[in-house]
């Protein structure tokens, strides 16, 4: 080696294996598409003046941060 000649080591063939991959499986609930329509019980806040309004518990110049609660109609 230390006489200028070139050294190479030779590497053993690397075997690969290929290993499937198993995913978690998702819950039918969570699927999209196609699944049961369940009725939200939060509204967001724009919803909820939309019905305070149609019910005439909100005029304009009310605030919208801290409104009453309120049920979403069935």
């Amino acid at each position: 080696m230390g006489d200028g000649q070139l050294y190479i080591r030779t590497l053993p063939e690397l075997e690969i294996t290929l290993i499937p991959t198993s995913f978690m499986s998702q819950h039918n609930s969570l699927k999209s598409g196609g699944g049961l329509v369940v009725k939200r019980n939060v509204l967001k806040r724009f919803e909820r003046v939309a019905l305070l309004k149609k019910r005439g518990q909100w005029k304009a110049g009310d605030r919208v941060q801290g409104l009453r609660k309120t049920k979403a109609d069935v």
